[in-house]
């Protein structure tokens, strides 16, 4: 982090006293400065007042649900970085995360390891000109981080544009799923994960819909490549 500019303003929504204290604890500790909500009234407070730069969501809120609330927040026009706390790592789950609008998930039991690398991973510095990337008749803006193909521009959350962008800089390129997880995710899963699969699933309803010619293709037993056919 740059000593000399503001720190990150992050919002944390979360009911839990004990683990959100722990957690802006954790996030002043490394120069971030922190705000807890614990109430949907309060969440949208701080993103009107103190527009932060991301946003961690507990996925239970008392009676209310956080993927719940995400999808309002999106609805509402909200587009900043959103992780939600789960404490499953199922598939459903994490289809239910990128159905919701949210970017990403940090699993509990909470670890401020991997919570404060995954943090750093979502507030790099944003990109300070204009580079378009081109594969075939898809483009990736990398100042907006909007697709665009066929003249249809394609809005992508934090995760699918990263995912995405790593494949355009490989074309034709077989990426295995040990190559995707270091460069896009940038911290190590623990056990199995089909994390991958899930994201290239919905990159692909997005980037070729309605019969579209397929451009993310499946090499069996080893990953991934971006290739015209």
């Amino acid at each position: 982090m740059d000593l000399t500019s503001p720190p990150s303003r992050l919002l944390l929504v979360c009911a839990d006293n004990h683990l959100s204290q722990r957690m802006g604890q954790d996030l002043q500790a490394a120069g971030y400065d922190p705000v807890i909500a614990t109430t949907e009234k309060e969440c949208y407070l701080a993103c009107t007042e103190w527009q932060p730069a991301l946003m961690i969501m507990d996925r239970y809120l008392g009676r209310l649900n956080g993927m719940e609330l995400c999808q309002r927040l999106r609805q509402q026009g909200i587009s900043l970085p959103i992780l939600l706390m789960l404490d499953s790592d199922r598939l459903e789950d994490r289809v239910a995360v990128l159905e919701s609008g949210a970017d990403d998930y940090l699993l509990l039991p909470y670890s401020p390891k991997s919570f404060l690398q995954m943090i750093q991973l979502y507030l790099k510095p944003p990109v300070t000109q204009s580079e378009v990337l081109r594969f075939d008749n898809l483009t990736l803006d990398l100042l907006t981080r909007r697709a665009e193909r066929n003249g249809r521009i394609i809005d992508l959350t934090m995760k699918e544009y990263e995912l995405l962008k790593f494949l355009m800089e490989h074309p034709r390129e077989v990426l295995t799923r040990e190559q995707i997880l270091e460069n896009v995710w940038g911290y190590d899963f623990l056990g199995e994960s089909n994390v991958i699969e899930v994201y290239i699933r919905y990159l692909r309803l997005k980037i070729e819909p309605d019969g579209e010619k397929r451009l993310i293709h499946t090499v069996r037993g080893v990953g991934y490549v971006l290739r015209e056919a």
